[in-house]
């Protein structure tokens, strides 16, 4: 039977997958440029999360939109060996056409004069006052330099559409008969991780001799401190606020009027500082 424990337990406990994780707008390899969530339902009690997450990866070299799956009927996800994994990636954006406008895959080219999203070409601006009228402040190493994930968030404001996740990538490990009931593009938002500590493995535990009294209390400092770590996060668990406790609430009766957040939401890339800062 769907409750709204169950669904908020499956969005707590997704890091029990070493694969799966919880959303993240904060990811230190990507600019975030922006966010939604999908909320999908059956009346038969199957149940599905879509968030999508629109960033700059400068280490790719590439804008991409990771989309990442929580929920009870969840079918044909990405597999590498034998893990499978709760998100994957598509491309609004034309790779070649990408590489021909940015510098060193950063910066946008003096005479770049459009990005090709979903086979629509989408003008780049260079005028600074564009971006400052969008509260986009230009980073400029240089003076009249254009990052890429500046571009992207200005382009967002005007071409969402072209940018977000088509039905047909939501659905990629969604089974296609349940109903998208709700669509969120801003809400308040809390950076959630669980990890295995490594001295719970045998195979790391291996490498030590635990009879050696010192080494045995070693490993269990260390031990406390992952398990010290998990706790403190474990206070930013997604049943925990209202975001996902309403969302649950949707769910679980199929009525989206039941989202009514009194939260500011926080999700807008500006709120994220340290995204890409690593």
């Amino acid at each position: 039977m769907l409750t709204k424990g169950s669904v908020l337990s499956t969005l707590d406990n997704c890091d029990q997958y070493e694969s799966f994780h919880f959303i993240t707008l904060e990811h230190p390899y990507i600019f975030t440029i922006d966010s939604r969530l999908n909320v999908f339902r059956s009346d038969d009690g199957r149940w599905a999360i879509a968030s999508e997450i629109l960033g700059y990866n400068p280490r790719g070299g590439f804008i991409s939109l990771e989309i990442r799956y929580f929920g009870n009927c969840l079918f044909n996800l990405n597999v590498e060996g034998d893990r499978p994994y709760n998100y994957y990636t598509a491309s609004p954006l034309d790779w070649d056409n990408f590489q021909e406008t940015v510098d060193n895959g950063e910066f946008i080219l003096p005479d770049a004069k459009f990005w090709m999203v979903r086979g629509q070409e989408v003008p780049l601006s260079h005028n600074p006052q564009d971006y400052l009228e969008a509260g986009i402040e230009l980073k400029e190493d240089e003076p009249g330099e254009i990052r890429a994930e500046e571009a992207g968030r200005l382009l967002i404001r005007q071409y969402s559409d072209l940018f977000r996740a088509t039905d047909e990538e939501l659905y990629k490990s969604i089974p296609k008969d349940l109903e998208k009931v709700l669509v969120i593009d801003e809400w308040y938002h809390k950076e959630f991780h669980q990890s295995q500590s490594p001295y719970e493995s045998r195979e790391v535990l291996a490498m030590f001799d635990l009879t050696n009294p010192e080494v045995n209390a070693m490993v269990q400092r260390e031990l406390d401190k992952d398990n010290k770590r998990n706790a403190e996060l474990w206070e930013s668990r997604p049943s925990g606020y209202e975001t996902w406790q309403q969302i649950a609430d949707v769910i679980v009766t199929g009525d989206p009027s039941l989202y009514k957040p009194t939260l500011q939401p926080n999700s807008h890339w500006s709120n994220w500082p340290e995204a890409g800062s690593l």
